[in-house]
């Protein structure tokens, strides 16, 4: 009797295609104005001379949902790169994205709070293009880096004790962890996880999109989670976190800013918190967190 394997019936072994870092994705109708959905009212207000970080000058814009009553405490999500985040014709569509939810019903009605990172020097008030710290030659300056990838609770407690303050003077917002989620980008991403890991009083909820944890100063603080989740203390925290499988670094032993997120996803997962790990397919941009948001907030707020 013949011992050769016979190959019927199997499938043949096809490389699977290289993914594309200049791949985009296509963003759904959550995304873009739909018809019988009013525009939220969004109002603009500053912060200057920072008592936490002095001398810098943030912008921070207020989104409220169409009849939204102000007096009525509501839950809020707090977005870092702000106008980045908020403007409709961008890549994350934030206001837009929460106009629609709350439409449907999706996630009850909130305030998104969308805080630019602060920025220092002659004309600290202007718009600024770009997102890097510094430029030689160039102000105002941004302080982006210098804000989001610091380790310590110095940026949550800038948007705990001097950005939602101001915010409830115009807006009710609810005070418990769990009504209160912060999202970001990037460096963004790492203030966001940081601020909910570091004030688990004021932040429950997190959302982070390609986070850039490689780069943090002193390295990825957050690969072991376990012992450290019994002396932080406070609630347990809900995470939405994004990588993209040809992020920065992607095939290399150092400096893999893809291969950082999933182990900050697997700390989670062994420190037992509750952890949603989607990887996309792009490099590192911010469409791929834009078309994700609708269902990161859905998921964040379910």
């Amino acid at each position: 009797m013949s011992t050769t394997p016979t190959t019927s019936g199997l499938v043949p072994y096809a490389r699977l295609p290289t993914p594309d870092p200049a791949l985009r994705y296509t963003y759904g109708p959550d995304s873009a104005h739909q018809p019988g959905v009013p525009p939220g009212e969004v109002r603009e207000l500053t912060i200057e001379d920072s008592r936490t970080f002095p001398g810098t000058h943030h912008r921070v814009w207020i989104h409220t949902p169409h009849g939204h009553e102000h007096h009525r405490p509501a839950a809020v999500t707090v977005f870092n790169d702000g106008w980045w985040y908020l403007d409709p014709e961008g890549e994350v569509r934030g206001g837009v994205v929460l106009d629609n939810l709350a439409a449907q019903g999706a996630i009850a009605p909130m305030v998104g709070v969308f805080v630019d990172p602060g920025v220092v020097g002659p004309g600290a008030g202007a718009p600024i293009v770009g997102d890097v710290d510094d430029d030689v030659g160039r102000w105002p300056r941004k302080q982006r880096n210098v804000e989001y990838d610091a380790a310590g609770r110095h940026y949550a407690d800038f948007l705990l004790t001097e950005v939602l303050p101001q915010v409830a003077e115009h807006v009710a917002l609810r005070e418990a962890p769990e009504a209160r989620a912060i999202c970001g980008g990037s460096s963004g991403g790492n203030a966001a996880f940081t601020a909910a890991w570091s004030r688990p009083d004021g932040f429950g909820r997190a959302i982070c999109f390609t986070s850039s944890f490689a780069q943090m100063p002193g390295g990825n603080p957050y690969t072991d989670l376990a012992d450290a989740t019994r002396a932080r203390g406070g609630s347990p925290l809900r995470v939405f976190l994004h990588a993209a499988h040809r992020d920065l670094g992607w095939d290399q032993p150092r400096g893999n800013w893809f291969a950082e997120n999933l182990r900050v996803a697997a700390a989670l997962a062994e420190a037992g918190q509750e952890v949603r790990l989607v990887v996309g397919d792009g490099g590192h941009n911010p469409n791929q967190g834009g078309v994700l948001l609708p269902d990161a907030l859905r998921w964040t707020w379910s």
